[in-house]
């Protein structure tokens, strides 16, 4: 008994060197790309003066939140400079938006083919499990095999880890829509594709926009964790932090963690609710020219779907109802 064994990890071995063999161009195209796009944004948010990148953030805070997260957010980010971190936080804040967003356009296409499809569902869904109950430092095993050291192994990594939130909260968004309005536009003559476009995307956005925030959360986690992989930033700080037991710099790295953990996490909080001061102030401006268009806040509930065909609620004319 105490011979048996299944060699489960042999095999898996012999599974990676085929793929690296034989797919190693597909693996050098995802690294070009993920490395050409990190490059990009880091190059936009470290080559400015600190102090504009500071005055954009304000400016979004107070967009989506008022003035009491103005004024925050630029206490934070000041903190962030007066600690030195500021270069490795914008590379932290850059490995965090290239993978959000990709994991973001992965993610929210297949929650809604397993919203529309049960069968794409029961597959989707034991993969997720899978993915969400792997230890984290797993993932970086296959990343380094695939795309060797550097920000591209954390980038992928973080893709991994971080999209099955928004996977599933997509499909629990449009799966949570009114049926009633669904057959409303159906009945109205409207396709499917408006029907998602027009009417489930749009009653599913808090939800959405809830895995929105669960996925880039998970990223800025993640992204600390591919420190170990060479990806730098304040994910290598916290590691070397580590290795020296260096608690000034494992404090101030780590600051810097929550601060940008912060104000990720109520700028697309705030975006989810819908009611931010800018939004309030459009709607407003719209109030006071006298557009006929509703405010989207009070939406009629029994109100036929905006996106039903202006040809199917025509009135028939004498001539046509003499023919």
């Amino acid at each position: 008994m105490n011979d048996f064994r299944i060699p489960l990890g042999t095999w898996v071995e012999v599974v990676f060197d085929f793929v690296t063999q034989h797919f190693g161009f597909f693996f050098d195209f995802i690294r070009f790309t993920f490395a050409g796009a990190f490059e990009i944004v880091d190059y936009l948010l470290v080559t400015p003066p600190f102090w504009l990148i500071i005055l954009l953030a304000a400016v979004l805070a107070y967009a989506v939140r008022g003035w009491k997260f103005f004024l925050g957010t630029i206490a934070g980010l000041l903190l962030i400079v007066g600690m030195n971190q500021w270069e490795n936080a914008m590379a932290t804040l850059s490995l965090v938006l290239v993978a959000s967003v990709i994991a973001l356009a992965m993610s929210i296409p297949l929650g809604i083919l397993a919203a529309k499809s049960k069968t794409a569902s029961s597959i989707i869904r034991p993969v997720l499990d899978f993915l969400q109950t792997m230890p984290a430092f797993v993932f970086l095993i296959p990343a380094l095999l695939f795309f060797g050291v550097g920000e591209v192994p954390g980038i992928v990594a973080t893709i991994i880890f971080a999209m099955a939130p928004g996977v599933r909260l997509t499909e629990l968004g449009i799966r949570g829509v009114d049926p009633e309005v669904v057959e409303a536009g159906s009945a109205f003559g409207a396709s499917p594709g408006r029907i998602l476009r027009q009417i489930q995307l749009p009653l599913a956005l808090p939800t959405i926009m809830a895995g929105i925030n669960q996925v880039i959360m998970l990223s800025l986690s993640m992204v600390v964790i591919a420190g170990m992989v060479g990806a730098g930033a304040l994910g290598a700080e916290i590691m070397t932090s580590l290795s020296r037991i260096d608690i000034v710099l494992g404090s101030e790295a780590g600051l810097a963690v929550v601060i940008l953990a912060i104000f990720l996490d109520r700028v697309t909080a705030a975006l989810g609710t819908g009611s931010t001061p800018l939004g309030r102030f459009i709607a407003a401006r719209k109030g006071s020219t006298g557009s006929s268009t509703p405010p989207a806040s009070t939406p009629p509930a029994s109100a036929p779907p905006a996106s039903a065909p202006v040809e199917t609620a025509a009135v028939v004319t004498p001539e046509r109802a003499s023919v």
